[in-house]
């Protein structure tokens, strides 16, 4: 089924000092993991999973669901969820999140099969993957 959606869910704690600005600049400039997405009238939305443990991932997806049916016509099929990169990776906010799996079993359970780790890719923390500095920790 076509993509017509992308949700991006950061780090409420990495949110706290980042702007989002990179994954954003990322996805228009279809950069980093979007690269796979063609369609220039593809919409977006971006929120935070709300905190540890990220349960509020539930009740920001219960919404949009509601809305995007009532408003645009789009289901759950043609919706891809990110999760960002400052929780999907080893990076200079922290480590990888250890909620990770809870989150993807909630995004399931609110009936989205969509999802992708990671958004924007930062050349910097990749080179510090390389040297060791940070964890390889992103699972393949």
């Amino acid at each position: 089924m076509e993509t017509k959606y992308i949700v991006i869910i950061q780090c409420d704690i990495a949110k706290r000092r980042c702007s989002g600005s990179a994954c954003t600049n990322s996805f228009y400039q279809r950069e980093g993991e979007f690269q796979r997405y063609q369609d220039k009238d593809l919409r977006y939305i971006a929120f935070t999973c709300g905190g540890c443990c990220g349960k509020a991932v539930s009740s920001h997806l219960s919404h949009l669901n509601k809305k995007l049916l009532s408003k645009n016509n789009i289901k759950k099929e043609e919706v891809v969820i990110h999760l960002s990169s400052c929780m999907t990776t080893d990076n200079y906010h922290y480590d990888r999140c250890p909620n990770i799996e809870y989150i993807k079993d909630i995004i399931r359970k609110r009936g989205y099969e969509n999802v992708i780790e990671g958004t924007y890719i930062s050349a910097r923390a990749e080179a510090k993957r390389e040297e060791g500095i940070y964890n390889k920790n992103k699972p393949e």
